[in-house]
């Protein structure tokens, strides 16, 4: 197991792939949903924003790579602040457009995390959950720099970590809890796709970012305050 997860997989997940089965999109979004109310996931998140957001009564946050906008609905629920909700894919969008309905204070953007369309230091904090394994070291870089690009305070990643007890605790979780094909193949190879916590900081500082406040890092997914 340690020589498996000892270097990177570079393995394509199903859900970067060029085409998306509705059906099995959406129900990997739900599950994904349901996923991320486990410990490390969405709350970390929420609570990391809230630290760098302080005491400041009106704020604006981006999420890049929104998926369903679980996350948006976590953090709307707990404080006033206007979101930007972004994805690359159209498809997911309107997932995320539906899932939203109804929730004020909420924009949603089709963009790419490496070409964010906002002005330098357009929103407070930049929020990217699960999404930097999608990305190889190079497209990580950039994308970590654009977030840090259009963020005055500080930016935000929740991700796994690379390990053998985090594969085994994302493994098992995944199999127990999903059915989707797109969940249950994704939910795994993500684990062996993920970076390390050194090679993330490596490539944060690579991005111009520094690392202020981490997680308990116990738990496969870990969430990092940089600025």
């Amino acid at each position: 197991m340690a020589s498996l997860l000892s270097a990177r997989s570079t393995a394509h997940e199903l859900l970067d792939g060029e085409q998306l089965d509705a059906i099995e999109l959406r129900k990997n979004l739900r599950e994904m949903a349901m996923l991320n109310r486990l410990p490390g996931g969405i709350g970390d998140s929420v609570r990391a924003v809230e630290w760098l957001l302080g005491e400041q009564s009106e704020a604006t946050v981006l999420d890049v790579g929104t998926g369903s906008g679980d996350f948006v609905k976590r953090l709307r629920g707990r404080r006033h602040v206007e979101v930007i909700a972004s994805d690359v894919r159209p498809e997911i969008l309107e997932v995320a457009t539906r899932n939203l309905a109804g929730t004020n204070n909420v924009s949603l953007v089709q963009a790419d995390a490496r070409a964010i369309p906002l002005a330098d230091g357009e929103v407070d904090v930049a929020h990217a959950s699960l999404l930097m394994h999608h990305f190889d070291p190079d497209d990580a870089i950039v994308a970590l720099a654009e977030m840090r690009r259009v963020s005055r305070l500080g930016v935000v990643v929740n991700d796994l970590r690379r390990g053998p007890i985090a594969f085994a605790m994302t493994a098992a979780a995944v199999l127990a809890l999903s059915r989707a094909a797109y969940t249950r193949h994704d939910g795994i190879l993500s684990a062996r796709r993920a970076y390390t916590l050194a090679e993330l900081d490596t490539l944060a500082a690579k991005s111009g970012l520094k690392r202020i406040r981490r997680s308990g890092r116990f738990w496969p997914r870990v969430t990092t305050v940089y600025r």
